[in-house]
């Protein structure tokens, strides 16, 4: 019976049944007394492969090496995915960081932590474990590779246990030395791997037992190859990333825990992004790379579908009590991500959401400053799907410095010169916090100044946390009478009144977003200060001020219509991000245009992401050629008729005879007699049918102007914009007078059935590299660093 190997993709980790020490004392006896005759173990080697007892005698033949080099050992990681498991290499200059923090780990009992994967992970290595930093992943385990093994089945080398490894080093070092081969190696699993010589070496699977438990010499037909060391291996060592970080990016997922059609999580598609922009980096900055003026752009994922369905909120329990038995997987799937839309909609999980987005990203860039002490970067945000809208209204409700010194401070001494804090309390019914409240010190005052966070490291419920914090805010609205709308919005001294003329009050004069009217709801939304977010959520704020917002595939447009605004004001920006930009893919369902909020008196078309490789898809310059084509047909066509109308409505002057050279003067002379004769003639005939013939000439061009005036005046507008690269068209501030929607190419066989693909062109931002130039190049440009290939 064949045994295979252990779990995890390699050998059982045990040692090998082998004496290594009989090995260096008598190499020649050991080699004897193990190795199979060479009349048995020939005819199975001979039927397992090509490379048998004939092949490597006849290798044997070849010079040995003079003397023995040590085998140069490279660092891999275990990757599970599902059933799969996988062993993949660290780049290069991490694996020599491995390699030389390995050798004193004998010597000491602490534990060595070195930072790979640009310091996103640490590897124990004395543990010989792998640990994610910035989100919640599972160790994983890492290994010294030196020695490799694969099958016929098998797409990839797997690398042997460490002390299989170096049992086969030392046999392979004493074969060297001593010029004796068909070394064999029993396994503690019953395999044997024998050295041929220098080039085979193969692990056999024994498939029979004799009485005595002895393996049988008959071998499986199949062996598996041995390799040693990784450079005779076809494996790809990634390339390093850059130590020096030039811009922080947060990407915030949408519904659900998976992001893509593969069912893959935010981590593993954000990883993915950073892959296709350090790709992007190489190939359109190369020069400013080489240069040292571009480092690496890094991407940290936003996780708050956990926090939202974990056991803090049991709100999965309490949806599947209700949930009913029938088509059990469909109402699991609309429980784990369409739910997701109305727990937003919802006050209180809203604020669990928002609350989750803004810590979450609070303390990443925590600890990524910590981590990169010398960073000095912008940072920016993406958001997908309704993660774009949860940073969306995040964004509307920050305040700058001064309005959070100005409005906030002018609030909390109110609540402080109202009651005690164990009035307070006891007004709530919460006393029983009064005590652990008092042990950190903490008074009115200072706990006005405190967020839900703060509260919930105190070890308070979110029940109490949403009453505290809810008297604090409702304290303070009291004694101040009303709260301004968008107060920290950078309003212009201007009048914005609604539709129907009403003004209110100030606040809504200086609102530079305009609301329709309600009249299904006495909501007044003008009344709370949450700018133009959802009514009573306590909006926290970000320990930064985000240089770009980027939206993928967002529905913000529609959230805001279905909220009541009609209209953005163009001088609208957010508080403390400068920049915002709208991509979406043409067939994306989920995705909503922002522009003609701001502009709606101009039809404007969204600007067209160019293609990564600097040109159009080929079926849209195919189609643009096929359109500028058909026009020029057109314009020739009408203007051959045009001239023939005019050849026909021209009368004809009479021929003169061919005159001799000699009197060409005479002749001349004649011919323009009688030319001029003839137009004086035809000229009383001309004005007799002038309006007959104005309208004859007049029709071809009416016919034009009539059928093909519009198509044509497209075709040319569409030419003369991408002649001049489509120039800027000023659509109001909120990303700095520059166009807000962008918009995808699509592939070619999306083309063809735009239903076919408007799932995954909804989860395609992921993947997509002309996504990934975009954001690269608005980053870049504000540092000054233009990019190298032209985009046509």
């Amino acid at each position: 019976m064949s045994h295979s190997p252990g779990e995890e993709g390699g050998l059982s980790p045990a040692a090998p049944n082998v004496n290594t020490q009989d090995l260096f004392d008598n190499p020649t006896q050991t080699v004897a007394t193990e190795n199979t005759p060479e009349d048995q173990v020939s005819p199975a080697v001979h039927g397992a492969s090509p490379s048998s007892t004939s092949s490597f005698e006849m290798l044997g033949v070849e010079s040995v090496p003079a003397s023995y080099q040590e085998v140069q050992p490279h660092w891999f990681f275990c990757r599970r995915a599902d059933d799969d498991t996988s062993w993949l290499p660290f780049s290069r200059e991490d694996s020599d960081k491995l390699e030389n923090a390995c050798y004193p780990v004998g010597d000491q009992e602490d534990e060595v932590v070195v930072a790979v994967d640009g310091e996103r992970y640490d590897v124990h290595v004395k543990e010989r474990k792998r640990y994610a930093v910035y989100w919640e992943q599972g160790p994983t385990e890492v290994r010294r590779c030196t020695w490799f093994y694969k099958g016929d089945k098998d797409t990839r080398f797997m690398p042997y246990p460490e002390d299989i490894s170096k049992s086969l080093e030392e046999a392979y070092m004493i074969a060297v030395t001593l010029d004796e081969w068909k070394t064999k190696l029993e396994l503690p699993n019953g395999e044997t791997i024998i050295l041929h010589n220098p080039k085979l070496i193969m692990q056999y699977q024994c498939i029979g037992l004799q009485e005595e438990g002895v393996p049988s010499p008959s071998w499986q037909t199949q062996p598996r190859t041995v390799k040693r060391g990784v450079n005779n291996i076809s494996v790809e060592i990634p390339a390093g990333e850059p130590e020096k970080v030039d811009h922080l990016v947060f990407m915030v997922h949408g519904i659900g825990p998976a992001c893509d059609l593969r069912f893959r999580s935010i981590i593993q598609c954000v990883n993915d992004f950073r892959s296709a922009s350090m790709s992007l980096l190489a190939s359109h900055y190369k020069h400013a790379q080489q240069d040292g003026q571009v480092g690496r752009v890094e991407f940290l994922p936003v996780n708050w579908h956990s926090a939202l369905h974990g056991d803090a909120t049991g709100v999965d329990e309490n949806i599947q009590r209700i949930t009913l038995p029938s088509i059990s997987r469909l109402r699991h799937f609309t429980n784990d991500t369409l739910l997701d839309l109305f727990f937003y909609n919802s006050p209180t999980y809203c604020q669990t959401i928002v609350d989750t987005v803004a810590s979450e990203i609070n303390m990443l860039h925590t600890l990524f400053k910590q981590r990169h002490s010398e960073f000095n970067g912008a940072v920016s945000v993406v958001g997908h799907s309704l993660g774009s809208l949860i940073l969306f209204d995040m964004l509307t409700n920050q305040r700058t410095g001064s309005e959070a010194r100005g409005g906030v401070s002018s609030c909390e001494p109110l609540i402080l010169n109202c009651d005690t804090l164990q009035q307070t309390l006891t007004r709530l019914g919460l006393q029983q916090y009064l005590d652990t409240l008092q042990a950190e010190n903490l008074d009115l005052e200072s706990l006005a100044l405190c967020q839900d966070g703060d509260l919930k490291d105190l070890g308070i419920p979110l029940g109490p946390r949403l009453k505290i914090l809810n008297y604090a805010k409702k304290k303070c609205l009291s004694e101040t009478g009303a709260v301004h709308l968008l107060e920290g919005l950078q309003v212009p001294p201007q009048v914005n009144s609604d539709h129907d003329g009403n003004q209110s009050s100030g606040f809504m004069q200086r609102s530079q977003f305009h609301r329709a009217q309600s009249v299904t709801s006495a909501v007044d939304y003008e009344y709370f200060d949450v700018g133009i977010g959802q009514v009573s959520i306590d909006y926290p704020q970000l320990a930064f001020h985000p240089q770009t917002f980027f939206a993928f595939g967002s529905p913000i447009g529609m959230f805001l219509t279905v909220r009541g605004l009609k209209h953005i004001d163009p001088n609208y920006t957010f508080p403390t991000c400068k920049s915002f930009y709208n991509i979406y893919h043409p067939y994306d369902p989920v995705a909503y245009r922002i522009e003609p909020m701001i502009v709606t008196e101009v039809d404007l078309e969204p600007m067209l992401i160019p293609h990564h490789k600097g040109r159009k898809r080929m079926h849209l310059e195919l189609k643009d050629s096929l359109t500028r084509m058909s026009m020029d047909l057109k314009n020739n066509v009408l203007g051959s008729l045009r001239t023939a109308w005019q050849s026909f409505s021209r009368l004809p002057v009479a021929a003169l005879p061919p005159v001799d050279e000699g009197d060409t003067s005479i002749e001349r002379d004649l011919q323009e007699a009688q030319a001029s004769a003839a137009v004086t003639s035809s000229a009383k005939r001309e004005e007799k049918s002038a309006d007959f013939w104005t309208k004859i000439l007049e029709w071809p061009r009416a016919l034009h102007n009539h059928y093909f005036q519009g198509v044509c005046d497209e075709a040319e507008s569409s030419v003369s914009a991408e002649q001049t690269d489509q120039p800027e068209i000023k659509v109001g501030m909120l990303n700095g007078g520059r166009r807000i929607d962008y918009v995808l190419q699509e592939k070619p066989i999306e083309s063809f059935n735009e239903y076919l693909f408007a799932i995954q062109s909804h989860l395609c931002y992921w993947e997509s590299e002309d996504t990934a130039l975009l954001l690269l190049k608005e980053i870049y440009d504000k540092l000054g660093i233009p990019i190298e290939q032209s985009q046509q």
